[in-house]
């Protein structure tokens, strides 16, 4: 528990300093008809133990990636962080400073977001990164604005069934008052199929956005795919999962011109939904479109190594029908973490998380298509997460499961359940996960 003082001799020095002489003459300019009408009824104030006490319990009636086996994905992963993250994301000289309006005073603070985009450029294989983004969400929809200011093709955008419901919903958000049509493209097999792509792309596309590993995670065509948006005139972007390029392609080595990701795997705790981490990147010429922060690297008038922002193309900083995006803040704590968490492991050590997420991922989808009645939904190559059509309620099935202490997955139909494996889940766990399943399928 944070400990904050505030003695009453505090509150009326506060009060005598805004000229009030009590906190409800600070309240007298709330108008009357607005305020609350009623007793909040809040009950009588605890000491600080019993404070704690209490404060303990309710958050033990959380359900969460502690207090439950995790096999929950579907955009958010339960890996592990490891220590030196934290160590270094807490220090005062990060965590207060972390979106400096006055950036260039703030050289610690613009060096790490240029080393996270360093790192960025380096995991995709793509030329420039940006200093980050919200969310995978909005960093999709960013990239298809971008795409739509770079090739003068404002009519229509085409996007695959299998990219994250929540990230297509976004950008349906984001194009709804432009003229643009999103069109999206059916994936009954769990994967777009290039021919499809090739016949919704024309003169009028501007981009064509799919996931690889993509919401099912099934891995796509993504080679065939470039080739058919490029030979079009469109520009490719690629919705990425940063564990999975320890083991896949780079977006940049199979075409991609634009690669979009959510960055919470990336040392960012779960944290019931947020904040997140959105990871933009491009090929060079395209840098000029680019949304929110670039830091560049410069010298002062000293000679010495300095950091800058550099092609700055935020309303905040030219006139509004100029700017390129509203992007006003980077998430530049979580962009830390990033960085301090791929520093960690380096190549070889995502390669082998990577490696083993993949390896235990196929194991569970194996002993869990053991269960009578449980098949794989899609017979095609996975990452990390896999879909299980089930003969019951997924509903009833994942609730029953929980009560077992397991997260055991997302349901995503009216008979499928989406579930991820980490490299945190050890054999034993998913053995007993797939044990209370069939016990609670034989019911």
């Amino acid at each position: 528990m944070a400990y904050t003082l505030l003695t009453p001799a505090d509150r009326q020095e506060m009060l005598k300093a805004v000229g009030a002489s009590s906190v409800e003459q600070l309240l007298d300019q709330i108008p009357a008809d607005i305020r609350l009408g009623r007793p909040l009824a809040l009950p009588a104030g605890l000491c600080e133990q019993d404070l704690t006490e209490l404060t303990a319990k309710l958050a033990a009636k959380n359900c969460s990636a502690d207090s439950h086996v995790c096999f929950l994905g579907g955009g958010a992963y339960d890996h592990f962080i490891p220590a030196v993250v934290d160590a270094i994301a807490s220090r005062g000289e990060y965590y207060t400073a972390y979106t400096p309006y006055q950036a260039e005073a703030s050289q610690g603070t613009l060096q790490v977001g240029f080393e996270f985009q360093s790192l960025i450029c380096e995991l995709t294989g793509l030329d420039v990164a940006n200093a980050s983004l919200y969310d995978g969400a909005s960093a999709v929809a960013e990239a298809v604005l971008m795409a739509r200011a770079l090739t003068d093709r404002p009519g229509k955008v085409v996007i695959a069934g299998s990219v994250h419901p929540e990230y297509r919903a976004t950008l349906a958000t984001y194009l709804t008052n432009l003229s643009t049509e999103l069109v999206t493209v059916p994936v009954p097999s769990g994967v777009v199929d290039p021919a499809e792509i090739r016949k919704h792309v024309d003169a009028n596309t501007s981009a064509v956005v799919v996931q690889h590993p993509n919401f099912f995670g099934c891995l796509e065509d993504v080679e065939q795919i470039a080739a058919a948006t490029k030979a079009a005139g469109a520009l490719f972007v690629a919705v990425f999962d940063p564990i999975s390029l320890g083991v896949l392609k780079r977006p940049g080595d199979y075409g991609a011109d634009i690669a979009v990701a959510e960055g919470q795997g990336l040392g960012v705790p779960l944290g019931f939904g947020g904040p997140y981490l959105g990871i933009l990147a491009c090929r060079q010429e395209y840098v000029r479109k680019i949304p929110g922060r670039i830091v560049g690297q410069t010298t002062d008038r000293r000679g010495k190594r300095c950091w800058v922002l550099t092609l700055q193309t935020r309303e905040q900083h030219i006139r509004r029908d100029k700017a390129t995006s509203n992007i006003c803040t980077n998430q530049a704590l979580l962009a830390l973490r990033a960085s301090v968490y791929l520093t960690a492991l380096g190549p070889a050590g995502l390669r082998e998380t990577a490696d083993l997420c993949a390896r235990k991922a196929h194991y569970a989808a194996a002993q869990l298509a053991k269960i009578p009645g449980v098949k794989l939904a899609y017979d095609k190559p996975f990452f990390k997460e896999f879909v299980v059509r089930v003969p019951g309620d997924p509903a009833k099935l994942l609730a029953d499961l929980r009560a077992d202490g397991f997260l055991a997955g997302l349901q995503i139909g009216a008979h499928d359940i989406a579930v991820a494996v980490t490299e945190k889940r050890s054999k034993d766990e998913i053995d007993r996960l797939a044990a209370a399943w069939a016990r609670r399928a034989a019911r």
